[in-house]
């Protein structure tokens, strides 16, 4: 259960970096351009951010794996 979490947060962290970068260099929001300016694009925006939180975890088990 814990690696399928840990792999859907990742998926869905790197598609939210790849919006950011549409958006840094062509000024093109793919979230919008699918869903339009909506509460579905503000659910989405927001399960990006709590994703981005949960993968900072990442960095305490990388030092768990370390030891």
């Amino acid at each position: 259960m814990n690696r399928t979490l840990d792999l859907t947060a990742l998926t869905i962290g790197i598609i939210g970096a790849v919006n950011w970068g549409l958006i840094g260099f062509f000024d093109f929001n793919l979230v919008s351009f699918l869903l339009g300016s909506n509460w579905l694009s503000r659910i989405i925006y927001a399960v990006v951010g709590l994703c981005g939180l949960y993968l900072l975890t990442f960095y305490g088990k990388n030092r768990e794996m370390a030891a």
